[in-house]
């Protein structure tokens, strides 16, 4: 696998796949490279409600093994390697990788983003079992359930009135004494009747065995400890865009985030970015599509007038 290839796809995540399966359709010589199992991020779902065409829902695996069909149906070449840094070169761009570096004429980056993590005993273990990072994805599982999201910004609060939506009960767990997020959505909190905010509060460990059954809370000012039962915890404390290998060869977002522009360019030509890994995604599987195949169509064009 040392030709040149038309595109390099980083990542085989919706987004990345859904690239793959445009170019490859395209007939573009197309190379997707994942570190590990295709999927990316999803997997750590159980279900999949919220993706158009599946009314009873998709399992994530089963999903990105249809995208993976469909991208090597039309060509695509999908193969297992880590990859270590990005340069430009004559031919385009060279993928420096663990086992060798390819070269594509155009890439894609596709690596998408982590959630940030608790880390804290239980926080692994019980994650899809009653641990949640994304309240669109799994708020039905929870309906009339005592739930909780820990955060106190934005994106936290979002989560909150929505859960409350479906949730018996909902208790936002926050380290300070006061909230971070807008104040509208503070108001919209505050005035909700579901909803109670833990003050100077952060969560000792999640207990359960084959499921969230309570959590050890912990006062930051006095030291007490205390347990609250519950049945599903939304941690939504932020997400780390995967940018660590193209840190000093594209422009970032104060959030890490790549920055792309209206065809999903980077600032770098020949280059792109798709996905949650870029500041134009809202991290939903559906846009993540969206934006993979807005990239990939970017780069047929970019190809085109090239000549090729």
């Amino acid at each position: 696998m040392t030709e040149l290839q038309d595109v390099i796809i980083i990542g085989a995540g919706p987004a990345g796949m859904s690239a793959a399966i445009y170019t490859g359709r395209g007939r573009l010589k197309t190379l997707v490279i994942e570190k590990g199992m295709p999927g990316g991020q999803i997997l750590t779902s159980d279900w999949i409600e919220n993706y158009p065409g599946f009314p009873e829902g998709i399992s994530p695996f089963q999903l990105m093994q249809d995208f993976r069909k469909q991208a090597e149906t039309f060509g695509a070449e999908i193969l297992t390697d880590y990859v270590k840094s990005i340069e430009q070169s004559d031919e385009g761009w060279s993928i420096v990788c663990q086992n060798q570096t390819y070269t594509g004429r155009t890439a894609i980056i596709c690596t998408g983003s982590d959630y940030k993590k608790l880390k804290i005993p239980g926080e692994a273990e019980l994650t899809g079992r009653g641990v949640s990072y994304c309240a669109t994805c799994d708020a039905a599982f929870f309906k009339e359930k005592d739930i909780a999201v820990v955060g106190g910004g934005d994106n936290a609060l979002k989560e909150a009135i929505f859960l409350a939506k479906f949730g018996k009960s909902l208790k936002v767990i926050h380290r300070r004494d006061q909230l971070r997020g807008e104040k509208i959505l503070q108001e919209r909190v505050f005035a909700h009747e579901k909803i109670d905010v833990l003050w100077d509060t952060v969560i000792e460990k999640i207990n359960g065995t084959d499921k969230l059954e309570s959590l050890t809370l912990k006062n930051v000012k006095d030291a007490s400890l205390s347990e609250l039962k519950l049945d599903g915890l939304f941690v939504s404390i932020g997400t780390l865009p995967n940018t660590g290998f193209v840190l000093n060869i594209v422009d970032l977002d104060r959030w890490g985030a790549i920055k792309v522009d209206g065809e999903m360019r980077t600032s770098r030509e020949g280059l792109y970015a798709a996905g949650d890994v870029s500041s134009a995604c809202p991290k939903q599987v559906a846009t993540a599509v969206g934006s993979g195949v807005h990239a990939a169509l970017s780069v047929t064009e970019y190809l085109q007038s090239l000549g090729i």
